[in-house]
């Protein structure tokens, strides 16, 4: 038999060779493509107010490409759980700040040389870090900052020689002075203040929050107390205690009441004031901090943000552009401190509180089955429940929703 001899040197020669034509087609068979990665995104806004950010993003960082998709809100929960969970979802996704507990288990948390804790608690406000860090981890980044501030009709407050109420009480006095009632029937013609009721007060289930959040001793898990009972009270008043009616379930929508020129008070997010310049412009409105109890500062944020999924291929990349829409929102926020209307909306920020009753999310779950319970007790004791009975037969429900939605432990991430 011929041996044939080959020297040591042309063996390496040629592993060489093989390695460098073999290993790159491996590598591409691995990752799909080659070249720069693609960072999946969705989010509401129109694709052209999103372009301009994506094509700065992209210039800066050559190395990936961002991929949008705009969604709708109906649905929006489940359809991006569900697709995430698949793998199939995107890489960077909305998600509303009262959201995270029901995404544990779908959320990457942020790399530290992304975003570090320290830096994260100093660059935004203290319900931004109840939201989004859970163990010491962060989750989420806010795109802005919102929550619930108090709409006033000017003319109304003029007219009645009344200034901008800062405590409940005064509020109290406030709407009492200005509502106009018919001499005949009784009917209310200009409306007080919109609380009291569910159906016809949009926003209702986040003013409710308010009032338990800055009512000392309630336990929103556990409402069967005396103290949130004083809150169902108070809020019913509005129109169940002749002392303080100033709203009625046959009213029209407060929305529409308020652009009218109806409403005196009213309490939304920052998006209304636009909607109101452009439904009555010749309506003069304006907006102040929420009323307070004496001794304590608290005010309703709810505000959406960006994640990056548990099953994203490029965690990196993603959580790269999260923190460049960070700085942009940053940005945004600073010049909406400036804004003689929606200042106010950053001006409560150190003191906003946030649970799971944040209407207008429609996310099917954890808001919308609480809120459904609170609706309820609102609406029995509307037809005469007192408000211990109702809070103590809503008790068990709550549990039973806060345990659907308590997801497993975030995984630890791959390296």
């Amino acid at each position: 038999m011929i041996k044939i001899l080959i020297p040591a040197g042309a063996v390496l020669v040629l592993l060489t060779i093989l390695t460098l034509l073999l290993v790159p087609r491996v590598l591409k068979n691995q990752s799909g493509q080659t070249g720069p990665v693609t960072v999946k995104y969705w989010g509401f806004d129109d694709e052209l107010q999103i372009k301009p950010l994506v094509d700065e993003f992209e210039k800066t960082n050559p190395s990936i490409k961002v991929e949008y998709s705009r969604q709708v809100p109906t649905n929006y929960r489940t359809r991006v759980q569900t697709q995430i969970r698949e793998g199939v979802g995107p890489d960077v996704f909305k998600i509303h700040n009262s959201w995270t507990t029901m995404f544990t288990g779908d959320l990457y948390p942020a790399p530290s040389d992304i975003f570090s804790l320290v830096d994260y608690q100093s660059n935004f406000f203290p319900v931004v870090g109840d939201s989004f860090i859970s163990n010491e981890k962060i989750y989420g980044v806010p795109d802005a900052i919102d929550g619930l501030a108090l709409y006033y009709n000017e003319d109304i407050l003029s007219g009645a020689g009344l200034s901008i109420p800062k405590t409940w009480q005064e509020f109290i006095d406030a709407a009492n002075k200005v509502t106009v009632k018919d001499p005949s029937t009784g009917a209310i013609k200009t409306a007080g203040a919109a609380l009291g009721s569910t159906a016809n007060i949009d926003h209702w289930s986040d003013i409710l929050g308010l009032l338990l959040l800055q009512q000392p001793g309630v336990n929103l898990e556990k409402p069967g107390s005396n103290e949130a009972a004083e809150v169902l009270t108070f809020y019913t008043g509005f129109i169940i205690d002749p002392r303080k009616k100033v709203w009625d379930t046959t009213l029209p929508n407060s929305t529409s009441l308020f652009a009218q020129g109806s409403l005196a008070f009213y309490f939304g997010p920052s998006i209304e004031a636009a909607r109101f310049k452009q439904a009555n412009p010749n309506l003069k409105f304006n907006i102040a901090p929420v009323p307070q109890l004496p001794g304590r500062k608290v005010a309703w944020g709810s505000f959406w943000g960006e994640s990056v999924a548990f099953r994203s291929k490029y965690p990196k990349e993603a959580w790269t552009f999260v923190k460049f829409l960070s700085t942009k929102e940053q940005e945004k926020q600073k010049a909406m401190a400036t804004d003689p209307l929606l200042s106010i909306f950053v001006s409560q920020g150190p003191f906003y509180k946030s649970w799971f009753l944040s209407g207008g999310t429609q996310d099917v779950g954890l808001n919308d089955e609480m809120i459904k319970i609170w609706e309820d007790a609102i609406n029995s004791v509307l037809a005469g429940t007192s408000p211990l009975p109702a809070l103590q037969n809503a008790g068990g429900k709550i549990k039973a929703v806060m345990d659907k939605y308590t997801a497993v432990p975030t995984p630890t991430p791959k390296k």
